[in-house]
């Protein structure tokens, strides 16, 4: 039997909340943020369109009025930095939706989507009035590129020293004989024995990172260096990702929130080197799914399942000079498949669970607020209770299994925005299997 809702958890929130209107310029959640270095922006779904509206609208303020030099997105690090180039006014893409077209793996709609061109194309503008080294950037912190990442550490080096692409070509000949999935790489080295290419790829790191440290100060010399060592950074921990994806579903999650928390280190440790500013730390706008950027030390992942995220990690780093800002949604429709690979529907998002988080802020009755959650807080967001994910999959006839996990809201994140009745975002491309589907985990995960 559904239990209600908590009647003093709805108190609470209607306590606490800080309505917001529907252009709301987020005045109150950037008092929250401060002289924070690092704001991590969530999402309770990879397929919302109010989500990544609002935290483009969050975004643009922290890059044009709180000094914030770049955005990290949930996304692979060479189709992101294609996209840097553009917002940078370097490259040959014409337009957003050109920059955007490295995103071809599924589920495309992530990234490549109306409200992700809007803010690229915003950040192009505002860099064009800047000088080079003031120009904000756009960069990916995922690890499923390990092919392309390689694709793109070869063309680098045949530039810059045909001799070292000759040996790193030799090196990364050892995946030849798994061939182009790196799924077959996972299967075959770690449940069937064989030989892993671990030293090969170690090697090319170590390499490229010396080539990065000896770059010359020139800044297109520099930023091509530290693309390079970070693809070289990609597939050294993508082939550690894929190796132990069969056989720990929790070491593989660890293995890339790992990578996203090392990646959002060397980029920040880039900016500053590039800054020439001291011990001025850069700061971060971090887009990615509420799973990743709220901590999962207060969440069942974490306390039951043993897993780390990239909050968590943050968190311990950074401490209070880090803001992780969650979103959730009580009902609406969503852009997601109903099974991996499958092609995108827009979908009909059940009523959340009246014991459910969403539930609560449902009943308090106001429709969009500002959940300000760090410091002095009531007990009753120190309460395990049910938390909604979608991801690119979503499943509502199994919704309490597939999409449901317990929480405790209060340090998971340090403010939520809550927008009670929201859409599905719009693909640039809908293909002909999108449509819309009644309702009754990033692969593997689908966040």
């Amino acid at each position: 039997m559904t239990e209600l809702p908590d009647p003093h958890a709805i108190a609470a929130v209607r306590a606490l909340a800080i309505p917001l209107r529907e252009d709301d310029p987020h005045d109150a959640l950037l008092d929250l943020v401060g002289d924070a270095e690092l704001v991590l922006l969530g999402e309770a779904s990879h397929g919302t369109h109010e989500f990544y509206r609002e935290r483009a609208r969050i975004t643009q303020r922290l890059l044009a009025e709180k000094q914030f030099q770049a955005v990290a997105i949930e996304g692979d690090w060479p189709d992101a930095y294609r996209v840097n180039r553009y917002v940078r006014g370097v490259g040959s893409d014409n337009s957003a939706a050109q920059a955007l077209e490295g995103f071809k793996r599924f589920p495309t709609w992530m990234w490549r989507n109306t409200e992700v061109v809007a803010f690229v194309e915003w950040q192009r503008a505002r860099n064009a009035g800047l000088p080079p080294p003031a120009r904000t950037g756009f960069y990916g912190l995922d690890l499923y590129s390990m092919h392309s990442s390689m694709a793109a550490v070869l063309a680098h080096l045949e530039a810059a020293d045909p001799e070292a692409a000759r040996q790193v070509r030799e090196r990364y000949g050892c995946f030849d004989r798994f061939g182009e999935d790196s799924q077959v790489y996972g299967l075959m080295t770690g449940l069937r024995g064989a030989d892993s290419c671990e030293q090969a790829v170690r090697a090319t790191l170590a390499d490229l990172r010396h080539r990065a440290a000896a770059a010359q100060p020139d800044i297109a010399d520099t930023e091509a260096a530290f693309d390079a060592a970070q693809n070289a950074l990609l597939v050294k921990n993508a082939e550690a990702y894929y190796r132990s994806m069969y056989l720990s579903d929790v070491s593989s999650w660890n293995l890339r929130d790992l990578h996203m928390a090392e990646t959002l280190g060397q980029l920040q440790a880039h900016l500053q080197r590039q800054s020439g500013h001291g011990q001025t730390r850069p700061k971060i706008v971090v887009w990615a799914h509420n799973s990743h950027l709220g901590d999962a030390r207060a969440t069942e992942m974490g306390q039951r399942r043993g897993e780390m995220n990239l909050g968590q990690l943050v968190r311990e780093r950074h401490g209070a000079r880090a803001l992780l800002v969650g979103f959730s949604t009580y009902t609406g429709s969503v852009a997601a498949a109903s099974d991996w690979g499958a092609a995108a529907q827009r979908m009909q998002v059940v009523p959340a669970r009246p014991d459910s988080h969403e539930g609560v802020m449902h009943a308090s009755g106001v429709a969009r607020f500002l959940l300000p959650l760090r410091g002095a807080r009531p007990l009753v967001f120190s309460k395990p209770r049910l938390e909604r994910a979608i991801g690119v999959i979503y499943r509502p006839e199994t919704e309490r299994m597939s999409h449901y996990f317990h929480a405790e809201l209060g340090a998971q994140f340090d403010a939520l925005i809550h927008l009670d009745t929201t859409r599905a975002l719009e693909p640039l491309e809908r293909g002909t299997g999108w449509r819309d589907a009644e309702a009754p985990a990033t692969y593997p995960a689908g966040v």
